[in-house]
């Protein structure tokens, strides 16, 4: 029996110079000398390296592997580990790179039997990097990056590390390339204890780097195929002609139509389709027959839902190129068509084939999905956030922040200051009002990520991010700078930290809920909610109920209180009329109906109909963790924290109807329970397993909808009229029509006119956001004729009779002839004239209809 308690693997090519003095580093180590073995694997050195090696085989444990084929590391440090006597492997480098001294540090952790692999890390803390190149630091740590979410390590790259010989046999035959770690990692599928131990690694002083532009890029096709992709890397030269002859077909077409006189949305989805379609049949999967005769219809599917994907997003990048940045549209094709390219490609590598030889986890299949679907969907909300113009409520919260105060009439003042600042930054455009909104959608994430890995691990965290991009309600929370996109951002930062305090024991966590908690309800005051969950949950859970004896909550409800208190002043300052107005809206919005199957109905909008599904059995306590106390007391917080707000909204809706988006903050607490649903391993007949399978055509069909909705909006679909709801949308080109009958009208009489929108605050608030053009218009809102107009009754809130023209303007015939009491506003008009309406085109398609009337003066109230 050997006393050899591990072996030393390094392969070799071509490092004479320095195999004397790394051997003499690893001998001189206060190591008895017969506790490891050094092997050497050369890969065909012509240097004398073997010469080297085979000098010191008579001193110590030394020996040398020859290989004959051709040079590849991995197959190098498989080969010294088969002849190892050892059953625990270290592999390092010839090049004195790694330092022998943590030889001992490295080693140990899989020695004593705690750990599988031990990894010697520049990038903990601790470890470090000399002597290297800035660009040679970067492509490292680029690599490192995207490995780390498939397998949790800081440094996959790294060359040194320790492990279990028996590891070695689980690495697939097709490895090939340089970073072994990596394969080693993936081949334990998630399930090897590994520890990564801090060192110095120095730039080679002897010889030179066989790291070449070949090796990384073999990198990245291993890295690709051990995250669930089919790369053909034989096929590499056919996929490169077809996609640069599709690319030329998409080119030619475009160029043609636009020279042509068409627009930009058909020319660009007609060059699309044709290049599409040159794809398809020139592909050998799409159109193969199954072995009963079949077509692959799923595939079929799959392969159009890319392409609408690729479609509507290279539409908004097109549109922004030529519409925003006033690029001209036969230059614009280009950039447009080259990330046209890239989504194509990797849904063609990770999303159209069904399964792949020695396919992933389905838990690192899931992290690679979660991470391109949300890096999509970033792309998509920056592409689109300045063209899709502002829906109305947005355009009443800009208002708010042109009219700045410590709070307003109908809602805390958070939004207001957040599109304060994204307009003082990047000026009164869309995406100054919705920068906010973009930057709160990632705190969310942010936060609910960290709150999912706290109650369950780092894959449902991940997962938690998918379905904050893919839910409905999380998707436009992100995108419109409306109230409830600092409300969620609150709300997830404050069950972030309401779990830190209550479940992790955490005092420090105090401060963090206090301040989310008071800038929540500086959003929106349902975050109040959240404030009676906690303490139910205090009260039921016996840990958190000690904090109740404890100055540190009340203390955080004394923050909390500090920074609610501007609207505390505004409402001293106004006779407490928001607080009497939201008091007002406890029970809705006021109509006294049973409303709980309405309720149901906006559930089914806000999540999805699998996400409702998904929701509702999260909430039931068997299709949760069971185990330690910890698993029920987080499992407790989760039901109390949805549970709690839900409750709570289902008996309001059985007295008096909610608004839609009402309760769509609450789901915060259990997505990141639906997040860890959607990774067990179940019956796929069970209840969680239909929802599981439903799960992956809901993804695909939320991320086409949601990149058609946005294209057809900005650019439209050829041949698609818009509907007729479309009356509350596209101001900007309606504003600039009203500016036209202002322009007339002020000719005519020769007074400004008093243009009035005839809604409560939306035909008013939008008019005012897009009026830009010549001299600014005189506008009101519908409160001058008695009634109400929410802010505009404090921004204007009376005007007196005068003999300038009045142009209402109304988004329904009626608005224009009687308030919502059905009193006639004739009356109060002085020679009104008829109401005429008016069809507000784009580029010839018709967008939507306006009405407007015009009187010769007002007579007052």
């Amino acid at each position: 029996m050997h006393s050899t308690q591990f072996s030393i693997v390094i392969p070799t090519l071509n490092e004479a110079d320095n195999i004397d003095p790394l051997l003499t580093s690893l001998l001189a180590l206060k190591l008895p000398p017969d506790s490891f073995e050094v092997i050497f694997v050369d890969d065909g050195s012509r240097d004398g390296t073997p010469e080297k090696v085979h000098a010191w085989e008579e001193k110590a444990h030394v020996r040398l592997i020859e290989r004959t084929e051709k040079p590849d590391l991995i197959a190098s440090i498989l080969a010294g580990a088969t002849a190892a006597r050892s059953e625990v492997i270290v592999v390092m480098d010839a090049d004195l790179s790694h330092p022998p001294e943590r030889l001992h540090a490295l080693v140990e952790p899989v020695l004593n039997g705690s750990h599988d692999i031990a990894v010697g890390s520049r990038y903990v803390p601790g470890g470090s990097t000399e002597g290297w190149p800035l660009h040679r630091q970067w492509l490292s740590r680029v690599g490192g990056w995207l490995a780390r979410p498939l397998c949790d390590v800081n440094d996959a790259t790294s060359g040194f590390f320790a492990f279990r010989r028996e590891l070695a046999s689980a690495v697939s035959g097709q490895a090939r390339g340089y970073k072994i770690l990596l394969e080693l990692l993936m081949a334990g599928q998630g399930k090897l204890k590994v520890i990564e131990i801090p060192i110095c690694f120095r730039d080679r002083t002897r010889g030179t780097s066989k790291l070449s532009f070949h090796h990384q890029w073999a990198y990245l096709e291993r890295l690709m195929v051990l995250a669930g992709g089919a790369v053909a890397i034989h096929d590499t030269k056919r996929h490169v002609t077809t996609g640069l002859f599709c690319a030329l077909i998409d080119i030619v077409i475009y160029q043609l139509l636009m020279s042509s006189g068409a627009g930009v949305a058909l020319a660009h989805i007609v060059s699309f389709l044709a290049a599409a379609a040159v794809y398809a049949f020139n592909s050998r999967e799409l159109f193969r027959l199954q072995p009963e005769g079949q077509l692959d219809w799923r595939l079929i599917g799959r392969f159009t839902a890319l392409g609408g994907i690729a479609l509507f997003t290279r539409g908004g990048l097109l549109a922004l190129l030529v519409y925003e940045w006033h690029t001209p549209p036969l230059l614009a094709i280009f950039p447009v068509i080259a990330v046209s390219t890239i989504i194509v490609y990797l849904g063609s590598v990770f999303y159209l084939p069904s399964t792949t030889q020695n396919s992933p986890a389905p838990d690192v299949r899931w992290r690679v999905a979660s991470i391109g679907i949300v890096a999509l969907i970033v792309l998509l909300r920056l592409i689109y956030l300045d063209q899709t113009e502002l829906i109305p409520d947005e355009a009443y919260y800009w208002n708010y922040a042109q009219h700045m105060d410590l709070s307003f009439y109908d809602h805390p003042p958070l939004v207001a200051w957040l599109i304060w600042l994204g307009t003082a930054a990047a000026g009164n455009t869309e995406f100054g009002v919705r920068i906010g909104a973009f930057l709160c959608g990632l705190i969310t994430m942010g936060f609910l990520y960290a709150l999912a890995q706290n109650l369950y691990d780092k894959s449902t965290a991940i997962r938690t991010a998918l379905l904050l991009v893919i839910l409905p309600f999380t998707f436009a929370t992100g995108f419109l700078m409306t109230t409830d996109a600092p409300v969620m951002a609150a709300w997830a930062a404050t069950l972030y930290y309401m779990e830190r305090a209550l479940i992790a024991n955490r005092s420090s966590a105090w401060l963090g809920m206090g301040i989310a908690f008071g800038l929540g309800i500086l959003s929106k005051y349902t975050l109040g909610l959240l404030g009676i969950a906690a303490l139910l949950f205090a009260l039921i859970d016996p840990v958190a109920r000690r904090w109740l004896i404890r100055p540190h909550p009340y203390l955080a409800a004394l923050l909390a209180l500090l920074l609610f208190s501007p609207v505390i002043i505004w409402n001293l300052e106004h006779h407490w009329s928001s607080i009497v107005f939201q008091s007002s809206r406890v029970r809705g919005v006021g109509d006294d109906l049973f409303s709980l199957h309405l309720m149901l109905v906006d559930l089914l909008v806000l999540l999805s109909p699998v996400g409702l599904a998904a929701a509702l059995w999260a909430l039931l306590p068997k299709n949760q963790p069971n185990g330690s106390e910890m698993a029920h007391r987080r499992k407790l917080f989760v039901c109390i924290f949805t549970g709690v707000p839900l409750v709570i909204f289902i008996v309001l809706s059985m007295f008096d109807s909610l608004r839609f988006h009402w309760t769509a903050p609450l789901w915060l607490a259990i997505v990141p329970t639906m997040a860890w649903m959607m990774g067990q391993d179940v019956n796929p007949r069970s209840m969680v397993g239909r929802i599981q399978a439903a799960w992956k055509p809901t993804i695909a069909i939320s991320i086409v909808a949601y990149t058609l909705v946005l294209h057809y909006v900005v650019l439209g679909i050829p041949g698609v009229p818009y509907p007729s709801f479309m009356t509350r949308y596209y101001w900007r080109e309606t504003t600039n029509e009203i500016e036209k009958i202002a322009e007339n009208v002020q000719r005519e009489t020769g007074q400004k006119p008093l243009v009035v929108g005839m809604s409560k605050w939306s035909v008013s608030s939008a008019m005012y956001f897009y009026n830009r053009h010549g001299e600014p218009m005189d506008i009101r809102s519908r409160n001058m004729f008695g009634d109400s107009g929410a802010m505009y009754e404090v921004w204007h809130p009376s005007e007196a009779p005068t003999t300038r023209p009045i142009i209402l303007v109304g988004m329904e015939r009626p608005h224009l002839e009687h308030d919502r009491a059905g009193n006639d506003i004739t009356r109060l008009l002085d020679q009104p004239g008829p109401i005429q309406s008016m069809i507000i085109t784009r580029e010839g398609k018709p967008l939507r209809i306006v009405y407007y009337r015009i009187a010769k003066g007002y007579l007052g109230l």
